[in-house]
Formats: C-alpha cells, sequence, structure tokens
C-alpha cells in the first residue's frame, strides 16, 4: 500500500509542477501570436490582392463550367487598364451585391456591333470596324445590338452566348465595378491552370 501512495503522490506533483504551468502560458501565447500573424497575413491577401470565386451557371461554357473554383487577381487593375477578351469577375449593375463572370468585348469610347454571332468593333485605331476572332464561343446565338461605350464602360458577354445574361440585355459595366480578371482555376484537378481562358486577338 505505501508503495502505491508514493505513485500517486509521485503523479500529483508532476501535474502541479510549476515549469508545466509555465510552458502550457508559453504555448497558449505562441498559439495566439501566430494566429495574429496568420490573419495578418491572409486578410490583406483576400480583401486586396485575390480572393475565390466559384462559377455558377454555363453562361461561360466551354471555357468555364459550373462549380469550377477560381481565383480573381484584383490588384492588376490598379496598375494596368482591363483589355479586350480579358475574363472578368464584376459586381452585376442592377444588383451589386452580385458577382457574375464575362469577357469583356469592348473597351471604352468604342462602337460595339453584333449581327447573329459577328461582333464589329470600332474605334479610334479601326473605324471602319473589325470582326472579332472568338474561338471560345461554340453556341451561335440570335443578337441584334448597336452601342456606344462611353469612358469607363465595357462591354461584356459570356462565351456561351445563347444562355448568357450580359450587356447585350443590361448594359455595359462601369470600370468602378470590375473586381478583378481570372487569374487561376484551381477545381478540377485535372483543369488546373494559370490565366484560363486567356485570349489575344
Amino acid at each position: 500500500m505505501q508503495e502505491e501512495n508514493k505513485g500517486l503522490g509521485s503523479s500529483v506533483n508532476e501535474t502541479m509542477d510549476p515549469k508545466n504551468k509555465k510552458f502550457d502560458k508559453k504555448s497558449f501565447w505562441e498559439l495566439v501570436r501566430f494566429t495574429l500573424l496568420a490573419i495578418a497575413i491572409v486578410i490583406p491577401i483576400r480583401v486586396f490582392i485575390a480572393q475565390p470565386f466559384i462559377v455558377s451557371g454555363s453562361s461561360m461554357f466551354p471555357t468555364f463550367e459550373d462549380g469550377q473554383y477560381l481565383i480573381i487577381d484584383e490588384i492588376s487593375y490598379r496598375l494596368e487598364s482591363p483589355k479586350r477578351d480579358d475574363v472578368i469577375v464584376f459586381k452585376y449593375p442592377n444588383d451589386p451585391s452580385k458577382s457574375f463572370i464575362k469577357r469583356i468585348i469592348g473597351l471604352p469610347n468604342e462602337t460595339v456591333d453584333i449581327k447573329g454571332n459577328t461582333v464589329t468593333i470600332s474605334n479610334k485605331e479601326n473605324p471602319s470596324g473589325f470582326v472579332l476572332k472568338e474561338p471560345y464561343v461554340e453556341n451561335i446565338s440570335n443578337s441584334d445590338v448597336h452601342y456606344i461605350l462611353k469612358d469607363n464602360e465595357y462591354f461584356v458577354m459570356g462565351d456561351n452566348r445563347p444562355a448568357s445574361s450580359d450587356s447585350r440585355y443590361w448594359g455595359p459595366v462601369q470600370k468602378n465595378l470590375l473586381i478583378g480578371k481570372v487569374f487561376l482555376r484551381l477545381f478540377p484537378v485535372n483543369k488546373i491552370s494559370v490565366l484560363p481562358g486567356n485570349y489575344k486577338q
């Protein structure tokens, strides 16, 4: 019995050891410091540099499909102007609480003419107009649109023209509504890519 009591007493003494209390306290503050550091790094990246976006719907098919997980570059448009054919995420003009994904077709101060599936752009460099090459478009639509863009206005359309609600129906997107351009596709894994949907005329 004496041996058992000694063993029990030894166990209690180890638990109450002040050194262990100091160790636990140190571990706690290390965890707090790590958490604060992680927040300090992640939040600015999330708010100012990049943010996730999940594709909803088929308006950008076949370039992007429903459920694909994307990372949006938010910083580039603070350093340079958006370009034609950029795939962008923006706040829907009629309800800024919603975010849409489309492709930039027309730039500020250009004229956009659409007849069926043929898109013609007129600007200072091409006053008589030029027809866009759009290999990313598979499905034909029956559009008849004439639109003159003002300063800071962008004409956007989905790659799946018949299934896309875009500038043909609710007008251009103001620059201040642009969130950023698509930088990464992270899911599905077999389609991971940098600048997916990227195309230059």
